[in-house]
């Protein structure tokens, strides 16, 4: 195949990694329907894909040592250890270089070298970045080809000497002459997993997973590590948040964006189903936020993914029917159940599993028989996100939209009310600096009731020192002329006798209800002493929920906050040492004052 660029750093790149990896062969992706059906015909043929009865959909099943992102080997290898800072793996780049070129010579012997053209964000948008992925695995061109934009036409927007971000992968398993994956997912031992990010080279190295986000490069890797060391530099910010539009009876339209830990409905709210009569919820995006100021100094954000790579367990038409309803076509599915007649089920779905199943690591498995679940847990869906139903007619806009409101969100049983709004920007990434989500014992090692700090719920993918990650949010504050979203902390979570108090889901557009509304100035508030909260009446309550209930979870927990406050104060905010921007001492002084005064 000729090279389809003139693109000189890029031929060379391709051209020393091909020498470094050694592949029986290269190939250039173009984007198209054809190389697609080409890529899942090789995995049809190698026995790692099942085709399923939905129309052009498959199913994987990953190496048990292969099912999720490996935090433990995941590194932020800048020059200075400092510059990663407390919350980030940091090895010495020399040195990391060193271990994983030993590892790539070599490493793609057998196999066929492919180079993805991808553009994360509307092709040709100011917003958008392009980058290139080197890999020598078919499930990730395919993947990329769902969650990214592919192929000539970024290459065309590249140019002669546009600016990429070069993203090295490989499972990490040479094939001798003759020999085949055979039906086996190939992959390297955990011991020998490198996700690996050098931010100052904007450069991705990732070797012996081939799933998800340690593979999919595009995803956190580029959107999240290096996007967010990119928009400290350039002066944006690069979010791991959502992106909804709310419109109210009238055809006013406003956009939210909001970053939740994992396991507490982000997915969900990105394609909520009101129920509120004549308002209406949009998808903009899932995940991921790119926001850049406009020249009318609003934040503009675009989602830099073409499709949803969601968790498919919990997943149903009840909690998540857009999600449900994107995936009827189209899709792949990785780890999930299969049935007899050959459709995917999991733990969640909304129904019983029908008859015999063959579960996610391919052995028969029948409910109530079987004391492990036939999905794995972190079971995934890709799928495009042209073909949710509530996919927001500008999700596509180069241009972005314009945000109005950010909310910041955790799983939290008592103390943090329904819903409060930070009093100004500085209070609000003071809010953003404290997010947590209660866990329980089951769920890790510690203490139940212990609070895992997830801060902006970006703790596994900010690129760089999260103590100058606040700063630059403050620092975003301070832009002449911005005007800048309204700032909230919402808690669905809150549980009175083992029960949660508000029911969630759909009925959360209540809370979007008086988000909106703050953000018009046409809200019922209340100032207090953790900052603006709805009167009483001001949200409309769903069924089941009495008023002494909304009294309750719209309540200042005094002494909940208090302990709050000491937690962070001798847990949290001493982690990140002198790089602790000094707004938020204050804040958490001027919260504890308020308290008690």
């Amino acid at each position: 195949m000729t090279t389809p660029t003139k693109h000189k750093k890029l031929i060379a790149w391709v051209d020393e990694i091909t020498q470094l990896t050694k592949p029986e062969k290269v190939e250039w992706c173009d984007g198209s329907q054809a190389e697609y059906d080409k890529m899942i015909k090789i995995m049809l043929d190698e026995k790692l894909a099942t085709p399923l009865k939905r129309p052009n959909c498959y199913l994987f099943r990953s190496d048990p040592s292969d099912v999720a992102r490996v935090e433990n080997r995941t590194y932020i290898a800048s020059k200075n250890k400092e510059d990663a800072g407390p919350t980030n793996n940091w090895i010495d780049p020399n040195e990391l270089k060193k271990t994983m070129t030993g590892l790539y010579d070599g490493c793609m012997e057998g196999r066929t070298m492919y180079v993805i053209p991808f553009s994360m964000g509307p092709i040709g948008s100011n917003i958008a970045k392009i980058g290139v992925e080197i890999t020598d695995s078919p499930y990730v061109v395919s993947n990329m080809h769902l969650m990214t934009r592919v192929g000539t036409k970024v290459l065309e927007v590249l140019g002669d000497s546009g600016e990429f971000i070069p993203c090295l992968h490989s499972v990490g398993k040479p094939l001798q002459a003759g020999e085949k994956d055979n039906g086996k997912w190939p992959c390297a031992p955990l011991d020998k997993k490198y996700i690996s990010h050098f931010p100052e080279e904007r450069t991705i190295w990732s070797y012996g997973s081939g799933y998800g986000g340690n593979a999919l490069l595009g995803k956190k890797c580029l959107a999240l590590r290096i996007a967010s060391v990119a928009a400290r530099d350039e002066g944006w910010l690069a979010e791991h948040m959502l992106i909804l539009s709310i419109t109210n009876p009238q055809g006013k339209k406003k956009y939210v964006a909001a970053a939740f830990p994992s396991a507490c409905g982000k997915t969900n709210l990105a394609m909520l189903i009101p129920t509120i009569p004549g308002w209406k919820v949009e998808t903009v995006g899932d995940d991921i936020a790119w926001m850049k100021f406009g020249q009318d100094g609003r934040l503009y954000a675009i989602n830099p993914e073409a499709g949803f790579f969601g968790v498919a367990p919990g997943t149903s038409l009840d909690s998540n029917y857009n999600a449900m309803k994107s995936i009827e076509k189209n899709s792949i599915f990785t780890n999930v159940a299969l049935t007899e007649d050959k459709d995917v089920w999991w733990e969640g779905i909304g129904y019983k599993a029908p008859g015999k199943l063959i579960d996610w690591l391919g052995n028969e498995w029948e409910e109530g028989k079987s004391d492990k679940p036939a999905a794995h847990p972190n079971a995934r869906f890709t799928a495009p996100a042209s073909q949710c139903p509530a996919v927001a007619p500008e999700w596509e806009d180069p241009k972005g939209v314009p945000i109005d409101a950010i909310l910041f969100g955790g799983r939290r049983p008592s103390t943090i009310p329904l819903v409060h709004q930070a009093r100004d920007w500085n209070h609000g990434v003071f809010i953003g600096s404290i997010v947590g989500s209660e866990i329980t014992a089951a769920a890790l090692d510690l203490q139940a009731g212990t609070i895992r700090r997830d801060p902006f719920a970006m703790l596994p993918f900010c690129g760089y020192n999260m103590g100058d990650y606040f700063q630059h949010w403050i620092n975003i504050g301070k832009k002449e002329g911005a005007k800048l979203p309204k700032i909230f902390f919402v808690n669905w979570f809150r549980k009175k006798d083992g029960k949660f108090i508000w029911p969630g889901y759909g009925e959360n557009s209540r809370v979007l209800k008086w988000v909106f509304e703050q953000a018009d100035g046409t809200g019922k508030f209340q100032d207090t002493a953790i900052g603006l909260m709805p009167t009483v009446d001001a949200i409309d309550r769903p069924e089941g929920v009495s008023e002494a209930d909304m009294k309750d979870i719209l309540s200042v927990d005094k002494e909940g906050w208090l302990k709050e406050i000491d937690d962070i104060r001798k847990n949290h905010y001493p982690k990140f040492g002198n790089k602790l921007p000094k707004e938020l001492s204050v804040a958490l002084d001027v919260l504890e004052n308020r308290l008690k005064g």
